[in-house]
C-alpha cells in the first residue's frame, strides 16, 4: 500500500524504532525492495535522488510514477521519497509534481551552499513543500572533512542543528556522526554519544546516510541512541552487482537479460529482508509484536 513518509517515521519513532530507506536507481530495484520488505512484514520508503532522475534522462514523472504503482500493489506499507534534490529548478518542478505522482516528502539538499544561503533556500523550499503536505528532510553544511558533511571526519554540531532547523522548519534533519556516502564495506564507526545528544536537543527525527557503510551492530546501536530514519543505497548496488557477476560467471553463453537481473534483484530482495529483521527484532521494542498494524493503521495516499 502506498503510505506517507511522515506516517511511517511516526510510526516507528513512537517504538524508538528506524525506517529503512531504500535508494531506487531502476524499476528492478525498486520491485526487489518492495519483496524484501514484504518478507519482514515491515514497512519502508522507497527513495529516488536527483541522481537517478539524471541517469533517467532528467524525466521525474517515470520512474517516480513506477515507485508509486508498486507501492500501491505491495502487501507492506511504502513511501515514495525525493532524495537529494539540489538543483533548484529541479526540486520546485518535483515538489510541483509530488501529489500527483504519489511523493509524500523530500530532501532538499541545498548544503553544498554557504550557511545563510541555506538556510534561506531551505526554507523557502521547506515552505513550498509543506504547503502540499509533504515531509521536508534536509542537512547542514560543511562541517569538516574533504567531502564535507559527507566525510566521515564531520560532525554535526547540536546547538547548530537546532538553530537550523528552527530557522527552516524542516521535519527531519540528516546528520553527519561518522558514516560517509558509497561506502562498500561496513568499516564506519558512528559517533553514539553525539546521536544520543543530538536526538535530545534537535525536535525532529534524525537521519542517518551512508548506512550501508556502517555494521549491523553499529546501527542497531544508532538506532537506540536516536536514528529514526535510515538511508541504504550502495548495499543494494553491491547486492545486485554480485548477483549477476556470479550468474554470468558460470553461465557465460547467456543474453536474456532477465536470467542473470533475476539474481542480482534477488540479491537484493535478501539484503533489504536482511536489514529490515535485524534492525527491527533487535531495535528498543518488543520483537515479538510485528507491524500488522501498519497494514491498517497508517493513512495512505
Amino acid at each position: 500500500m502506498l503510505a506517507t513518509t511522515r506516517d511511517l517515521i511516526d510510526h516507528f519513532g513512537a517504538g524508538n524504532r528506524a525506517v529503512l530507506a531504500f535508494n531506487v536507481i531502476t524499476l528492478e530495484h525498486a520491485e526487489a525492495i518492495a519483496i524484501g520488505v514484504e518478507r519482514a512484514n515491515t514497512g519502508a520508503i522507497l527513495q529516488v535522488s536527483e541522481n537517478a532522475i539524471r541517469f533517467h534522462n532528467g524525466r521525474i514523472s517515470p520512474i517516480i510514477a513506477a515507485c508509486a504503482k508498486i507501492a500501491a500493489e505491495s502487501s507492506a506499507p511504502i513511501s515514495i521519497h525525493l532524495d537529494h534534490f539540489q538543483d533548484l529548478a529541479l526540486t520546485e518542478h518535483a515538489i510541483d509534481l509530488a501529489n500527483d505522482l504519489g511523493v509524500s516528502s523530500i530532501m532538499v539538499d541545498a548544503a553544498h551552499l554557504p550557511h545563510d544561503q541555506n538556510v534561506r533556500q531551505t526554507r523557502e523550499l521547506a515552505r513550498r513543500a509543506h504547503a502540499r503536505g509533504l515531509w521536508v528532510e534536509a542537512e547542514l553544511g560543511e562541517i569538516g572533512g574533504k567531502d564535507g558533511a559527507h566525510s566521515p571526519l564531520a560532525r554535526t554540531q547540536p546547538d547548530e542543528a537546532r538553530d537550523f532547523v528552527a530557522q527552516t522548519t524542516v521535519d527531519g534533519l540528516a546528520v553527519a556522526v561518522g558514516s560517509s556516502h558509497a561506502m562498500t564495506s561496513q568499516v564506519a564507526e558512528l559517533d553514539l554519544a553525539l546521536i544520543a545528544q543530538l536526538a535530545g536537543i534537535v525536535p525532529v527525527p534524525l537521519v542517518l546516510h551512508g548506512s550501508s557503510g556502517v555494521s549491523d551492530t553499529t546501527l542497531v546501536a544508532a538506532i537506540a541512541a536516536g536514528m529514526r530514519k535510515i538511508n541504504v543505497g550502495t548495499a543494494l548496488n553491491i547486492a545486485f552487482t554480485g548477483g549477476v557477476r556470479r550468474f554470468l560467471a558460470t553461465n557465460p553463453d547467456v543474453t536474456d537479460p532477465r536470467t542473470y537481473i533475476r539474481d542480482g534483484c534477488e540479491s537484493i530482495s535478501r539484503t533489504v529482508t536482511h536489514l529490515c529483521t535485524v534492525l527491527d527484532a533487535a531495535a528498543a521494542h518488543n520483537p515479538t509484536t510485528s507491524d500488522s498494524a501498519l497494514l491498517t493503521g497508517l493513512g495512505t495516499r
